[in-house]
């Protein structure tokens, strides 16, 4: 009996380990690389094919029709190349791939973003194809050492954009409806040694897949003064976005839904002075989760702010501060080719104990 409950008791202390060091970090349907140079700001800044998931009120911004045929986005944390070396895997957003490096590894953060969305823009209008795949992985415990926190997402979204233009453009107001296929994990106790293909874990309960139908609703208020002070808002995921319309649609092994993203309301605002014929600036600072507050134990996690130097629309310089860590970027344009970086740090501890993954993202864009 007293070794019953001596296993009990290491069992929920490895769980509760784990909800401190890998549960806490918030996770958002997109994230581009540009607001990720600016602080990850983007609610009252977006002006081009992102604005279909950042802001669809910015579909307004647009000034004429092009499209992104190819591009690319690929995000590492500090420590993937580290993992890598230590232990080679072939694909870097695939458990069974990636697990045995990070079991070689106790204690030390992975996380890999992929992303692509090939779209088509107009003034007031979108179309896009978002593909996301998110991996994190962590033993957080050396006396646990085949316990994994594990969090593996897998999005496949068909985006549709509309945007509304009042008085003369100063009022936006835009929505975007969103069909997502996601196939999700989230344990933090995730036990390494069991079979970790696709089947297996949904067999188990694990995997879970299913399809989900949201709308997300935008606006921009710009005041028509020297630097165009604007306050921007989303309404993300209004009534809140169950993946259970189609269960089992991609994987039909699973046998549950993904968990529903709830209804939340980010504000942000910005101001762009024009400084010269060919140079000019937008500076920003944002708000996350105004309906979420409660449940966010650290209130530094919803803080954004971003500044943005344009230089002759072909070269960009980007800084933020995002959940107290720096950001910056930079972006080289032309009119058929795009090519980006960004470095961030993301909170992944709590407010009693920081922690931050430095993250380095790089994307190249091929237009029309």
């Amino acid at each position: 009996m007293r070794s019953q409950i001596s296993k009990n008791l290491f069992f929920l202390s490895c769980i509760f380990i784990a909800e401190i060091g890998f549960a806490s970090e918030r996770r958002e349907f997109y994230n581009g690389i540009r607001a990720l140079g600016m602080g990850d700001s983007s609610v009252a800044t977006a002006n081009d094919e992102t604005a279909l998931a950042e802001n669809s009120a910015g579909l307004g911004r647009i000034r004429e029709y092009y499209g992104t045929i190819f591009d690319p986005e690929v995000e590492l944390g500090a420590k993937a190349y580290s993992l890598y070396t230590a232990k080679a895997y072939t694909n870097f957003t695939s458990i069974p791939s990636v697990m045995p490096a990070v079991l070689a590894s106790p204690a030390t953060y992975y996380h890999a973003r992929t992303q692509f969305m090939p779209s088509f823009v107009a003034k007031n209008f979108g179309i896009g194809l978002l593909v996301k795949n998110t991996l994190d992985l962590e033993i957080p415990d050396a006396a646990a050492p085949t316990t994994a926190n594990a969090f593996s997402r897998d999005d496949m979204a068909l985006l549709l954009g509309y945007n509304f233009r009042f008085f003369d453009g100063r009022i936006k107001l835009g929505f975007t409806g969103k069909v997502i296929s996601r196939i999700e994990l989230n344990e933090s106790a995730l036990d390494a040694t069991q079979p970790l293909d696709s089947t297996s874990l949904a067999k188990a309960g694990l995997l879970k897949d299913g399809l989900g139908i949201g709308v997300d609703v935008g606006l921009l208020l710009a005041a028509p003064w020297t630097w165009l002070p604007t306050f921007g808002a989303v309404l993300r995921d209004a009534g809140g976005t169950s993946y259970d319309k189609i269960k089992n649609f991609r994987n039909k092994d699973a046998t549950a839904s993904p968990t529903t993203t709830p209804q939340d309301l980010d504000v942000g605002f910005s101001v762009s002075p024009i400084h010269t014929n060919y140079i000019r600036s937008t500076w920003t600072i944002e708000y996350r989760g105004v309906l979420t507050t409660s449940t966010e134990t650290d209130p530094q996690k919803l803080y954004h702010a971003g500044a943005e130097l344009n230089f002759y629309d072909h070269f960009f310089v980007r800084a933020g501060y995002n959940q107290r860590y720096f950001t910056a970027g930079m972006e080289v344009s032309g009119k058929y080719l795009q090519l980006q970086f960004a470095t961030y740090g993301e909170e992944i501890g709590t407010a009693a104990q920081s922690r931050e993954d430095r993250r380095s993202v790089v994307k190249m864009a091929i237009r029309f």
